[in-house]
C-alpha cells in the first residue's frame, strides 16, 4: 500500500497508475491535471476504469464498487472516493 494517505500524495499515485496502466506517452504524474475529464478528454473506457480501479484496490486495500465507477470521472474524484474509504477503515 502506498505510504502516504493525503490527498496530493494520492492523486500523483492515481495519475501513475493510470499513467501505466494505460501506457500513456508525453504525460506523467506530475503533469497530469487531476480535473481532466478521464472519459471525455482522455478516452478511458469502462474497461480501462475497471482495470484501473482493479489496480487501485490491490494498493490501497479498499473496495470500489461498480455502481460508483460513473462517478469517478477525474483523478482528484477517484482520489477523494479513496481517501474516504481509507479514512472509513481506520
Amino acid at each position: 500500500m502506498p505510504q502516504n494517505k493525503d490527498i496530493k500524495s494520492i492523486i500523483r499515485h492515481v495519475a501513475q497508475v493510470i499513467v501505466d496502466e494505460l501506457k500513456l506517452e508525453d504525460i506523467t504524474a506530475d503533469t497530469f491535471n487531476p480535473d481532466m475529464d478521464l472519459v471525455d478528454e482522455l478516452g478511458i473506457d469502462s474497461m480501462d476504469l475497471a482495470t484501473i480501479a482493479l489496480v487501485l484496490q490491490d494498493e490501497y486495500k479498499v473496495t470500489i464498487d461498480e455502481d460508483d465507477y460513473p462517478k469517478l470521472k477525474t483523478i482528484r474524484l477517484i482520489a477523494e472516493y479513496i481517501e474516504d474509504k481509507i479514512t472509513v477503515k481506520h
